[in-house]
C-alpha cells in the first residue's frame, strides 16, 4: 500500500492507504477525504478533485495532459502544482506524499 497524506485548507490531514495502479481520486474517495468530490467520477468533466501536489512528488507525476490543463484553466485557485487528482495514477513514487485540497473545496 501506498501511503498519502491529504490535508485541507484548514488544515485538517488525513493520511490514506491507496493500491498502486488506482487513481488518487479513487483512493481518496474510497478512504472519503474531505474536498474531494469527484462529481463526475473521473470522467476529467467537473474539476471537482482538484489538488495542489507538493515537491518533490509533483516533479514525479506523469505529464499533464491537454484536456486536463484546459479543466484547470477553467478551475479556481489554481497553482503551478495543481492537479486532478482523477488523472494521477498511484505508483511507489507517490509513497509519503502531500497532497491539499483547495478553499473552495471545503
Amino acid at each position: 500500500m501506498i501511503k498519502i497524506t491529504f490535508e485541507s485548507a484548514t488544515g485538517a490531514r488525513q493520511e490514506i492507504e491507496a493500491n498502486p495502479g488506482e487513481s488518487l481520486m479513487i483512493a481518496a474517495v474510497r478512504n472519503r477525504v474531505k474536498g474531494i468530490e469527484a462529481a463526475c467520477g473521473g470522467s476529467l468533466v467537473c474539476g471537482t478533485c482538484h489538488v495542489f501536489v507538493s515537491e518533490p512528488w509533483f516533479s514525479a507525476l506523469p505529464e499533464m495532459r491537454a484536456d486536463e490543463r484546459l479543466m484547470l484553466d477553467y478551475g479556481v485557485e489554481t497553482a503551478e502544482n495543481s492537479r486532478l487528482a482523477c488523472q494521477i495514477p498511484v505508483t511507489a513514487a507517490l509513497d509519503g506524499a502531500l497532497v491539499r485540497t483547495p478553499v473552495a473545496q471545503i
